[in-house]
């Protein structure tokens, strides 16, 4: 993103130059998914893709948005938040303002423009990357503080209240506190995490399978619903539970006739991956890469057979990647319903590894794959603009 011609095109767009431009960036999962919103582990890393806000103080009550990539703008009073009907991109915007307000922190109006290089609807939440990019903008314009767990935590809250998408807290979470070069593991119980290197050997390579998903108003919602259903069911056996969290496979096995057969199965793999994924970061702290990329494998087969939210070409990405130069592992990565796929490469295997996997998945779908050689990036900031 080149940071001057954003700076042109506020410049262009209100007649004045922004007072500052903030990065987030975007986040891909190399495993724990579905386990956030069940109090359980995640191991993600920011990506060197990001949505960027360039912003300025105004006199007055209003905020003005635009975002580039749509090409839409959007006006609104900062006393009199409403969401919009149709569940566009400004609700996002709406959403992290209205909980500015309701903590009572200062909150003036401002002109915003919004671009991005995070591919929308991909699976790498540029959502996230919004929210978090204008709660950050509009921290530094008014001059008050949040931590970055407390920044994650209002837009997290933003999307869940008012866009009316019920997602954990990993992908504010990343966006917000992301760190170079590094994986987190995180509790998403407790937001405590620690860092693991990303060895030197390996790549992360991102494949967007072209299928673009909307997860508001989808099945998303009714997966977690399913989880909910099945901790008041294991309740009755098991009083001290508060999430699936709580379960090891063991208890799940052993007390698997409470649940329906429609929500054993999304119990099963929430249980389990919550397992894979300290399993696979104690390999990667080891740099057992062979250990982790199986564990991807297997995390992808669950979230296929059991939460059933992948779909063919993501399916067949994984398949091509399993056989592909260099892979070690790979899996559907995001919320599921397309998106993409995330891949563990062998560095100096990687070109191979791109060479092998496009052609066949153009000749297989028709459609054209641009995979994305990705580095572990740091959570949100400020860009220079001078």
């Amino acid at each position: 993103m080149n940071i001057h011609a954003l700076r042109d095109a506020f410049q262009e767009r209100y007649g004045v130059t922004p007072r500052l431009i903030v990065r987030a960036p975007g986040r891909v999962n190399l495993i724990g998914e579905h386990t956030d919103y069940n109090d359980g582990f995640v191991l993600p890393i920011a990506i060197d893709r990001a949505t960027f806000v360039a912003g300025r103080l105004r006199d007055d009550r209003t905020i003005r948005v635009y975002s580039a990539q749509f090409d839409l703008e959007d006006q609104f009073d900062v006393d009199t938040i409403e969401r919009l009907p149709d569940a566009s991109w400004a609700n996002y915007v709406r959403g992290v303002a209205r909980g500015i307000q309701a903590r009572d922190l200062p909150l003036a109006g401002a002109d915003l423009l919004i671009d991005g290089n995070v591919p929308l609807g991909s699976g790498l939440s540029s959502s996230a990357s919004l929210e978090v990019a204008v709660g950050y903008a509009l921290q530094l314009l008014n001059n008050f503080n949040l931590l970055g767990e407390e920044l994650a935590l209002l837009a997290q809250g933003a999307e869940n209240s008012f866009v009316g998408m019920q997602c954990g807290i990993m992908d504010q979470f990343m966006a917000a506190l992301g760190q170079f070069d590094h994986a987190l593991l995180l509790d998403c119980r407790d937001l405590s995490y620690r860092t693991i290197p990303i060895p030197p050997a390996v790549r992360i390579v991102i494949c967007d399978s072209g299928v673009r998903h909307s997860l508001v108003g989808s099945e998303y919602n009714d997966r977690r619903a399913a989880c909910t259903e099945a901790v008041r069911l294991l309740k009755a056996r098991l009083p001290k539970i508060t999430a699936l969290r709580d379960l090891s496979p063991a208890d799940l096995e052993r007390h698997a006739a409470v649940l329906p057969a429609d929500i054993l199965p999304r119990a099963q793999h929430v249980v389990t991956e919550i397992e894979r994924t300290q399993i696979a970061a104690q390999a990667l702290e080891q740099g057992d890469l062979a250990r982790f990329g199986s564990l991807m494998y297997d995390s992808h087969a669950s979230l296929r057979d059991n939460y059933e939210v992948s779909v063919p070409e993501l399916d067949l990405l994984v398949e091509l990647a399993r056989s592909a130069p260099g892979c070690y592992g790979a899996r559907m990565t995001g919320g599921g319903f397309g998106g993409s796929t995330v891949n563990l490469v062998a560095a100096d295997q990687v070109d191979a590894f791109v060479a092998a996997i496009g052609p066949a998945y153009q000749r297989q779908t028709g459609r054209q794959l641009d995979p994305l050689v990705c580095r572990a990036s740091d959570g949100v900031g400020r860009a220079s603009i001078k």
